[in-house]
């Protein structure tokens, strides 16, 4: 029966883009009070479900994103393979594990196509500290934006594309790294 309900609050919270209050929860499993949406609300905040912000409203925890983990795929020659349930995986966690200083770009331009990141691309971009040698990072360089290696040789920083047609970027009067790629996305 919690699986009925988990999955009639999933079911909303697609149609709708947000997650129902609790008289709605009482409409779509069909309680006749409050106390009892309470109840399912804290099992499946217990399940890890579910969560409440800091203003106690309702946010999805596992809601979305979790797909079965099968195994591995043979990028090279061909080998026989079977279909073993090892895991499920939530997406969202994977490709950002730290949310609060996460955040989403689109790629315009094809000065990273060595490095796999095309236009169309949407990278994850993680505010961070420092970032190394060989990172690739958002910068802001003399007045514009870019995404590039970050490279430190001697002492001097520049930024170094991943597209021989491109030239390296040493900055001439203006330098900041603003977040650090640690995904990308890219949908066929």
């Amino acid at each position: 029966m919690l699986n009925e309900y988990k999955n009639k609050i999933i079911s909303f919270y697609k149609a709708n883009k947000r997650m129902p209050v609790y008289t709605e929860i009482m409409k779509l499993v069909g309680f006749k009070s409050k106390n009892a949406v309470s109840k399912l609300i804290h099992k499946l905040i217990d399940e890890g479900v579910l969560d409440k912000d800091s203003s106690g409203h309702l946010i999805p925890n596992k809601l979305i994103g979790e797909v079965p983990l099968l195994g591995l795929v043979e990028a090279g020659f061909p080998t026989v393979a079977e279909e073993n349930l090892l895991d499920t995986m939530n997406i969202d966690d994977y490709l950002i594990p730290n949310k609060d200083n996460s955040y989403l770009l689109e790629v315009k331009g094809e000065s990273m196509i060595d490095a796999g990141i095309c236009e169309g691309d949407m990278v994850i971009a993680e505010r961070k500290g420092e970032p190394k040698d060989g990172d690739i990072v958002i910068a802001l360089v003399d007045g514009g934006w870019t995404m590039k290696y970050y490279r430190k040789q001697n002492g001097k920083v520049f930024l170094e594309p991943a597209n021989k047609n491109f030239k390296p970027i040493y900055p001439e009067h203006q330098f900041e790294v603003a977040a650090i790629v640690k995904g990308v996305i890219r949908k066929y």
